[in-house]
C-alpha cells in the first residue's frame, strides 16, 4: 500500500469533466473560426503561420518558423509556398546567412491577418456571449493563471 494520498474519484471526475469542457469550447471556437476563415481562403495552418510571423514582428528564417510552429521544415515550405502564391508572404534572402531564406508578411498579408483577427474575435464573441462581463473577466483571469503555470513549468 502506498503512502501517497489518492484523490477521491469525484475529484478525478471533476478534472476530467473540466478538461472535456475546455476541449469542447476550444473546438467550438476552432470550428467557428474555420468557417469564418474559409471565405478568406485561409486554412487554420496558414492562419497559424501568419500569426506566428506577425507575433515575431520581423522576418523569420524558415527553420525558425517551423520550430515556433512545432512542425517539420517541409511543412513550413509548403505553407509558405501557398502563402507566397496568394501574395500574403514573401521570401527574402537572409542578409546574415546566404544559405537561409527569410519569410515575411506582405502588406496584403497584414491586411489578411487583420481580417483573420476579426473573424476569430467574432467566433470567440459568439461563444462567450452566454457569459456576463463579470464571468468573462473571471474566466480570463483563470485562463491567464493556467497559461502562466504552463509557461513556467519545466518541460
Amino acid at each position: 500500500m502506498s503512502d501517497a494520498p489518492h484523490a477521491p474519484a469525484d475529484v478525478d471526475a471533476d478534472v476530467a469533466t473540466l478538461g472535456e469542457q475546455l476541449s469542447r469550447a476550444a473546438r467550438a471556437i476552432h470550428v467557428q473560426s474555420r468557417e469564418l476563415l474559409a471565405p478568406l481562403g485561409i486554412t487554420p495552418a496558414a492562419a497559424r503561420a501568419l500569426r506566428t510571423l506577425a507575433r515575431h514582428g520581423e522576418p523569420l528564417r524558415m527553420a525558425d518558423l517551423a520550430e515556433r510552429m512545432h512542425v517539420v521544415p517541409r511543412t513550413v515550405t509548403t505553407l509558405v509556398d501557398a502563402l507566397e502564391e496568394a501574395g500574403l508572404v514573401e521570401r527574402r534572402p537572409d542578409p546574415h546567412d546566404r544559405r537561409s531564406t527569410l519569410a515575411c508578411l506582405t502588406p496584403r498579408g497584414e491586411e489578411r491577418l487583420e481580417q483573420m483577427r476579426r473573424a476569430r474575435h467574432e467566433a470567440t464573441g459568439e461563444l462567450l456571449s452566454a457569459l456576463s462581463d463579470e464571468e468573462r473577466e473571471q474566466l480570463g483571469g483563470l485562463l491567464r493563471k493556467l497559461d502562466l503555470e504552463r509557461r513556467e513549468r519545466p518541460c
